[in-house]
């Protein structure tokens, strides 16, 4: 809990035992050997294998080489270290043992003795990428660099084909002398070249650059498979130490069927190289204790794993405590991992006022505090949370949140009214607990005036097809896919292909003016395509990380709606579980919450997925969602922490401190000053979080970052706290005029109520506590003077209303 001016914290420390003392081995637990089975596809192909040990405290070693390997046919194998190459075509198996654990992993060879031929899509365009060669910073610029310029990321192997071999014909490659083509030289440092040596003259990559130049630089026949999916193996890793390593292998799946072991040509990244490192062979290295994301990319798809790093041999003793539900036992399996002790539960006194500000945006009043601090019921948080989830103010908060995400404001395009009856729909629908799925269906699939079905509205806010594509996809799938507009994804598997065969879905939205000036018919118009901007074809509507859509004779909107809210797109129960998540703890499981890519992954992959599973199978019951959350032990986690959750801020192992939203923040000065206020367009007396418009607001509300609306950006909120915001309250007009209008302290003066008795309302109407001993104490001397006592009593209000204590949800 934060305390004002007069508090002094504590820190309270979590029982849990903590040495950097080397534990006794732990046994292994289990065996894993990656992949978990082999296919080698002609003479060239290969397979690197890898074993991963995983013991008793949770710690993963890599154990390839002093594991025992044995094939069941050795004939049909030809075994290179960790390295398998085909002898022969058969099916054998490979047993490996290791600290009495054994697995067995089923191979295949077929085509053993046959040659396969380099390919320019298959083997030479990893090389631009792993290279580094189409990167924006080099040749994929967009006027390269040097003379010489490649797709961005290879978005257009066909182009690149082209300006290979097309533009200055004998001078980059040359058939007769392979190995001094300039394309080579270049790349391995044997000429000048602005972007120094990219690979060794003995490597795989100048074989096989050097190998297709030879073959005439063929073109790929159009039916070549292409690269349908990605595997990084191991998929999680405990290294116990600095220098502790892990090998990493990459498969590839491809459109035939087959699979093949793409290690030595994917593009290996870590987000975070301190923690875990990652060479260009996929060895990773443990740094110092924390935890990173590794990645690899190759073709258009970029996956990875996760690596926690931990100090030699610490030992840990979890603290026990029985999980309330799914959400901390889930939560608790991570911060185990990582050695974390969670913080205790918080006090009842700063449940209260966490909870009331979570799900209503207010305060509790005096006698709600003392209803709740007097209840000797074992189930009064919980009750307290029915209770909250079902009041209008509850309805109210998610309704602003949407209107945030729908981008809910007048316009030259929209008019007022409309926005209020578009406003007014959201509200209703949060108010019957419409399934979420069910609301969003209608919404994208509506049909009618921008009056009688305000919904309509959505496809008025933004009449661009490509904008509006990008927006469903960032609202309803938490996903930014607006770079692949002009190339493929640099960190994610959306391509061009992706963006405009999902925009295809809304250029058959039609518009047409109604009766009235104001209104906006939104229709099917049946007609409208999207053309690709790299050869002009003609794009047909396709899923965003599905399947093509059947959209013949249909309304195209209607035919995403109900895929898009569906158990079929696992990203729509995954996105909303996390924004949700996002307002009850301040960083989103994923977070940014609109920032889904594998290169921002979540924090508790598995949580997510719990979090998005249950949600679906309650029919997307979204206060069913808010429940199962605010129970947990994890929210009601104390905001103070203990050693070993000190430097935590993405794992949920104590409560964080969050500033209260814009228009929370005014509500409750309002409500506890006892003022009311007057927004455009509402009565007096209405609540900053129920104003409709984005166009409207407030000195104070734009100073505490509310939302403009322009965007769909979750960045549009803005909760860091500014000097602006400090110089305002201290010295603006709100805090020091409603304490005046309001006249609280002349009410209870009037009323002969004792001024330590004053002093103790105003604690708990502000902060939601009684005044510690201490406090109390510093107090006396200035209410015993009758002469100043309202003086004096109103700069402690002034003081309280000023207070971080104050500001803050804790």
């Amino acid at each position: 809990m934060i305390r004002g001016t007069w508090i002094v914290v504590g820190l309270v420390i979590a029982g849990a035992s903590i040495s950097s003392a080397s534990a006794q081995e732990a046994a292994v637990e289990s065996l894993r050997v990656f992949p978990p089975q082999v296919t080698l596809l002609t003479a060239k192909d290969r397979q690197l294998v890898v074993v991963q040990a995983v013991y008793a405290d949770g710690i993963t070693r890599d154990v390839t080489s002093q594991a025992q390997w044995t094939l069941a046919n050795p004939a049909l194998i030809r075994r290179d270290a960790n390295t398998l190459w085909p002898a022969a075509d058969g099916q054998t198996e490979l047993k490996v043992d290791f600290g009495g654990k054994s697995i067995t992993v089923p191979v295949k060879v077929e085509k053993a003795t046959l040659p396969r031929d380099i390919s320019f899509k298959l083997d030479v365009m990893p090389i631009f990428m792993k290279a580094g060669c189409n990167t924006g910073s080099c040749h994929g610029a967009a006027r390269g660099k040097d003379g010489f310029r490649l797709s961005l990321f290879g978005y257009d192997p066909d182009g690149d084909l082209y300006r290979l071999t097309r533009e200055l014909s004998g001078r980059r490659l040359d058939l007769a002398v392979p190995h001094a083509s300039l394309a080579v030289e270049k790349s391995t440092g044997a000429v000048p070249h602005t972007g120094g040596p990219r690979f060794a003259p003995e490597s795989e990559a100048c074989q096989n650059l050097t190998g297709w130049i030879a073959a005439g630089c063929p073109a790929d026949s159009p039916t070549i498979p292409t690269c349908t999916g990605l595997e990084i193996y191991p998929k999680q890793a405990v290294l116990d130490g600095v220098a502790a390593t892990q090998q990493a292998t990459v498969v590839a799946h491809y459109s035939d069927g087959t699979d093949r072991d793409v290690t030595s040509l994917a593009l290996f990244l870590s987000n975070n190289d301190t923690s875990a490192s990652i060479n260009d062979a996929g060895l990773v290295t443990a740094g110092s204790r924390g935890e990173a994301f590794v990645m690899a990319r190759f073709s258009t798809h970029t996956v990875g794993s996760q690596y926690i790093v931990l100090p030699k041999g610490l030992s840990f003793t979890f603290p026990s405590a029985t999980p309330v539900n799914y959400v901390d036992e889930l939560v608790n399996e991570k911060l185990k991992k990582l050695r974390i002790a969670p913080s205790g539960i918080c006090t009842d006194e700063s449940f209260l006022r966490r909870i009331y500000l979570d799900l209503t945006g207010t305060l509790p009043s005096f006698d709600e505090y003392q209803r709740f601090m007097t209840s000797a019921d074992p189930e009064k948080r919980n009750n307290l949370i029915d209770e909250l989830v079902e009041r209008k103010e509850f309805t109210e908060i998610w309704v602003g949140y949407w209107a945030e995400w729908l981008m809910v404001r007048s316009s030259n395009v929209i008019s007022y009214k409309a926005m209020l009856l578009y406003y007014n729909w959201l509200a209703d629908q949060i108010g019957k607990n419409v399934p979420m799925d069910k609301m969003v269906q209608t919404l994208l699939g509506a049909n009618g005036g921008t009056f009688k079905v305000p919904q309509t509205n959505y496809y008025q806010n933004e009449t661009d097809t490509l904008k509006v594509a990008e927006n469903v996809a960032q609202v309803f799938m938490g996903m930014r896919v607006q770079c692949a507009q002009c190339h493929n994804h640099p960190f994610d598997r959306w391509t061009q292909d992706d963006y405009y065969s999902f925009a295809a879905f809304f250029s058959q939205v039609g518009r047409k003016g109604g009766e009235d000036y104001r209104e906006t018919i939104v229709f099917n118009s049946g007609g409208g395509e999207v053309a690709h901007p790299v050869g002009g074809r003609v794009m047909a509507p396709k899923f965003l990380g599905g399947g093509p859509a059947d959209v013949a004779g249909k309304d195209r909107r209607i035919v995403l709606a109900n895929w898009l809210a569906s158990p079929q797109n696992p990203y729509f129960a995954q996105n909303f579980a996390n924004r949700v998540w996002a307002h009850f703890f301040g960083p989103g499981i994923i977070d940014p919450v609109d920032d889904v890519r594998i290169s921002n992954p979540a924090s508790n992959p598995e949580l997510l997925a719990e979090l998005a599973k249950r949600f679906t199978a309650t029919n997307y019951n979204f206060k069913q969602l808010v429940r199962d959350i605010c129970r947990s032990q994890t929210y009601q986690r104390s905001t103070e922490r203990n050693e070993t959750n000190m430097q935590d801020e993405k794992n949920f192992a104590h409560a964080n401190l969050r500033r209260i939203k814009a228009e929370s923040l005014l509500d409750c000065i309002t409500q506890v000053t006892s003022t009311k206020d007057k927004f455009q367009g509402l009565p007096v007396g209405a609540r900053a979080v129920q104003i409709a418009d984005g166009n409207t607001s407030t000195y104070f509300l734009t100073t505490f970052g509310r939302a403009t609306r322009e965007t769909v950006c979750s960045c549009e909120v803005k909760m860091e706290p500014t000097l602006s915001q400090a110089l305002h309250l201290l010295n603006g007009d709100t805090v020091n005029n409603k304490i005046q209008a309001g006249g609280i302290i002349d009410k209870m003066l009037a009323e002969k109520v004792e001024p330590l008795a004053i002093i103790e309302r105003l604690y708990i109407s502000t902060l939601s506590r009684k005044p510690t001993p201490q406090e109390l104490e510093t107090f006396k001397p200035i209410v015993a003077s009758p002469a100043d006592l309202k003086k004096n009593l109103d700069d402690l209000f002034w003081a309280l209303l000023n207070s971080r204590e104050f500001i803050f949800n804790h």
